[in-house]
């Protein structure tokens, strides 16, 4: 049996999953992804979690998928391997509290695909993001997914295309990345934006995190009308009504995730 790939820890309603392989810079190998996958859906499950944070340890976030598991392989295998990829970029995105990806450091391929796959990033300015699968023959067409939506056709294009770096004030230029801070202000900052999140109500934000990847792709009328079915049933949600009688009593709100 293989050492573990992925550590979780809890600090209160805060889950951090740390992609723990720094020696070869977190390759999302088969085992690293069903670790982080399960560690996802674990936390997704717990109903005392607030905020999910996704980091690395060393020097990158991930440098994309374990190479050496591509090569002599059928198609059946090289199928798990992105099956297995999609499975945990979709448990990021479905579980109920919002995920923060903690870019500590360099994120390429499948790690650039993680970055755009959360719902909010925070990277150390000296990171750089990539997609450069188009230099060794292997056109890195799931990271396309989540990066084109993330930053539009016309500069993810670029970046696949030429497989290219970007660093991290371009990264939140082009929006892949909410901010790009020192290092020493990464843990502090991103900490700051989970307190924040975590004080809202947990039902709250599972109906609005699920309610923004429903209308994203719809067309603006289609969403319009989901979205005013959706609001309408928040409204009627008990901590809805707790919510705005708070702020009319001029009170902190309680929350029971009902």
């Amino acid at each position: 049996m293989n050492a573990p790939c992925v550590t979780v820890d809890r600090d209160g309603p805060v889950g951090r999953v740390t992609l723990d392989r720094p020696d070869r810079r977190n390759p999302l190998s088969l085992q690293m992804m069903r670790e982080a996958t399960d560690a996802v859906r674990a936390l997704g499950g717990d109903a005392t979690c607030g905020v999910v944070v996704l980091t690395g340890s060393g020097p990158a976030l991930s440098a994309g998928h374990e190479l050496s598991e591509m090569l002599d392989r059928t198609l059946e295998q090289e199928q798990e391997i992105f099956d297995t990829c999609v499975d945990l970029m979709e448990s990021i995105q479905s579980i109920p509290q919002p995920v923060i990806a903690e870019v500590q450091g360099h994120a390429i391929a499948a790690g650039c695909q993680l970055v755009a796959t959360c719902d909010l990033a925070v990277a150390v300015d000296s990171a750089r993001f990539g997609t450069p699968g188009v230099k060794i023959g292997l056109f890195c067409s799931t990271p396309m997914v989540a990066v084109s939506r993330s930053i539009g056709r016309k500069r993810a294009l670029q970046m696949l295309l030429t497989g290219e770096t970007i660093d991290a004030a371009t990264a939140v230029d082009w929006g892949l990345v909410n901010e790009a801070v020192p290092a020493e202000r990464l843990r502090p900052r991103v900490d700051e934006l989970a307190a924040q999140i975590a004080d809202a109500s947990p039902l709250t934000l599972e109906i609005g995190k699920q309610a923004f990847y429903t209308q994203i792709d719809l067309p603006q009328e289609d969403a319009y009308r989901q979205m005013a079915e959706t609001m309408a049933t928040n409204a009627l949600t008990r901590d809805a009504q707790e919510g705005m009688s708070a702020f009319l009593d001029k009170r902190t709100p309680r929350w029971r995730g009902e």
